[in-house]
């Protein structure tokens, strides 16, 4: 875990990133709560994603519970496209990643360009016809306030009974 003070979660990446050894990476923002089989499941399937010459890969969601979500387009297992307005069918980023190590130095470069926001350097990836894939997973929650640890609490409790 690498603690600092960042203007985005993009920078806090890439700083995360600059102290750990080169290649593929697996790595979630502090505020992802997804079941343990979904974590499992997306590991795995990210491993295989970048294995077969993806540059990134996002874990993805229907499950929309978020102030300014991420929304994607797939077609099969790749991102089409990223976009702040909704999609169909809705599916939206989960702040959980796998980085291939040219999608790290994509990371760095972006932030020397000036890009500020996880989003755009998501949209640019796309955009360059880098291929982007996603994992799906039924339910992913966002923790931003209070009431968001109050629904992922209970969610998983629910769960264990």
């Amino acid at each position: 875990m690498v603690s600092c003070r960042t203007p985005s979660s993009l920078h806090t990446l890439v700083e995360a990133l600059r102290g750990m050894a080169g290649g593929p990476v697996f790595c979630s923002m502090v505020d992802t709560v997804m079941r343990p089989e979904d974590w499992e499941a997306v590991y795995r399937a990210t491993g295989r994603y970048l294995e077969e010459g993806a540059e990134l890969v996002l874990a993805v969601t229907p499950y929309v519970d978020d102030e300014s979500p991420v929304y994607v387009s797939r077609h099969g297992g790749d991102v089409r496209a990223v976009s702040d307005a909704p999609l169909t069918p809705v599916c939206v980023t989960g702040g959980v990643y796998g980085l291939s190590a040219a999608a790290r130095l994509a990371a760095a470069d972006a932030v020397a360009r000036g890009v500020h926001k996880m989003r755009a350097f998501l949209k640019a990836l796309v955009a360059e016809g880098r291929r982007v894939a996603a994992v799906e997973v039924p339910r992913i929650i966002d923790i931003d306030r209070p009431s968001d640890l109050q629904t992922a609490n209970a969610w998983l409790a629910a769960r264990e009974r």
